[in-house]
């Protein structure tokens, strides 16, 4: 990203990096974490030395605010938002926030408006039903 253009997340300008990566929702790096976690009390006996308050921290946070914990309802999650060709910065936003209208989801990621996508804005409500039958499924995937 040149040093004129000032980035704008609505307009998707975040950088070429940024655009390029691999994004997570909440629920899935809570996963990993979990997991990571997990290691760590089987190869110390005081799994409290190995985790820093950082690890700690960011642990705490994806769980608290993580939509959906069981890995299954995870992997369903992505892949109905995946089908709606959606950049992963816009996949994760959503996924995370879970919109319930399409006015939502254009105020959450206005990219979805200014790029015109406006068939994936309108789909939210199919979007919304989705994620919903999800939790019917899978109710223990739903983090309260």
């Amino acid at each position: 990203m040149s040093g004129e253009e000032e980035e704008n997340a609505a307009e998707l300008k975040i950088g070429e990096e940024f655009l390029k990566a691999k994004c997570l929702m909440n629920c899935e790096v809570s996963l990993i974490l979990e997991h990571k976690y997990e290691q760590l009390q089987q190869v110390s006996e005081d799994p409290m030395n190995q985790v820093s308050q950082v690890f700690e921290k960011s642990l705490q946070y994806v769980k608290r605010f993580s939509r959906y914990k069981n890995p299954d309802a995870v992997r369903q999650v992505r892949e109905i938002l995946s089908r709606h060709q959606l950049t992963e910065f816009e996949l994760c936003v959503l996924g995370n926030l879970c919109p319930e209208t399409a006015e939502e989801a254009v105020a959450m990621v206005p990219s979805l408006k200014v790029k015109g996508q406006i068939a994936i804005v309108m789909s939210c409500g199919l979007l919304r039903y989705d994620l919903v039958l999800l939790t019917f499924f899978f109710p223990s995937s739903l983090a309260l």
